[in-house]
């Protein structure tokens, strides 16, 4: 029997030939959801995901099945425990989108502080505003606090050097050869930041972790950039935070947001929307042509 690779995502035509001139079943199917790769996947060998949740019923029901790839850097869209039990494998591709998810956040940094996303809604709705909008401190000389100084956030701290920022970060596990200071603590680097950004993976240690303790010793009017995992945020207090501490935020990820590519927004904190000085992004971080054509080929 031949190995059969399901690639539940946008595939460019040139590898999916070089994949067939390997002898292999290849199928590529971009529109699968999560409820569609129960069924899709039942005689899969190695199946291809990036965003597209992998659960225990696509697992179990898979009976052919050896590895599960992860086309990025997290594998919480897979379940870990079912695939462990099953003898799946699971890999990932981690720092393959460093700097794509880099760029972003220093680009969300730029936005808040010059409120670019407002002055084009109020532009498009027919205000003008210069003096609101001429009020920009700009990023030059700002303390920058990287949580979770890993593949990602080593490039964060490269790129806000290049701004003249002061770059503290924590992390458990200490690189060599990073544009910062290493702090012992998230509690002891938090008060010293005028802007934080956090690259944290999602799992029971990191769940909730930036909550109400820690929100309470962030600067007032400080930023906030998230394009991690939206599960090491506390939600709730991140409301109580915006309103108490008039924090600038940035998400490029939330809960509840939508599987698909496109769709409505139905997420079950609809106040987080609701706040002038916050942007949400449709989970952008990786969709970065150069990242994504390098994991694709390999």
């Amino acid at each position: 029997m031949k190995t059969k690779i399901l690639i539940a995502d946008k595939f460019p035509e040139q590898y999916l030939v070089e994949l067939k001139n390997l002898d292999v079943e290849v199928e590529n199917s971009p529109k699968l959801g999560e409820k569609d790769l129960e069924t899709a996947a039942k005689d899969a060998t190695i199946l291809v995901v990036r965003s597209t949740i992998v659960n225990e019923i696509t697992i179990n029901n898979a009976n052919n099945l050896k590895v599960i790839i992860r086309a990025g850097a997290g594998v919480n869209n897979i379940a870990i425990p079912t695939a462990s039990a099953k003898g799946v494998r699971v890999a990932n591709c981690p720092g393959k989108n460093s700097v794509a998810v880099a760029e972003l956040a220093i680009g969300l940094m730029v936005s808040l502080d010059r409120k670019i996303p407002d002055n084009v809604n109020d532009f498009k709705n027919g205000k003008w505003n210069k003096a609101e909008y001429s009020k920009a401190d700009g990023l030059k000389g700002k303390t920058l606090g990287v949580v979770g100084v890993g593949n990602i956030g080593k490039e964060v701290a490269k790129r806000a050097t290049a701004f003249d920022m002061k770059v503290y970060g924590y992390d458990i596990v200490r690189l060599d050869d990073v544009q910062l200071e290493y702090l012992d603590t998230i509690e002891g680097l938090l008060p010293k930041c005028d802007v934080i950004s956090i690259h944290l993976p999602a799992n029971d240690k990191t769940k909730g972790i930036i909550n109400k303790d820690l929100f309470g010793l962030m600067k007032q009017n400080a930023f906030l950039i998230n394009t991690s995992r939206h599960a090491v945020i506390d939600e709730a207090s991140l409301v109580d935070a915006i309103k108490d501490k008039n924090l600038r935020v940035a998400l490029d990820v939330f809960k509840d947001e939508p599987e698909g590519k496109t769709g409505e927004v139905n997420s079950s904190s609809p106040q987080i929307q609701m706040f002038m000085l916050l942007i949400i992004l449709a989970h952008l971080q990786r969709r970065h042509k150069t990242p994504l054509l390098k994991k694709q080929l390999r």
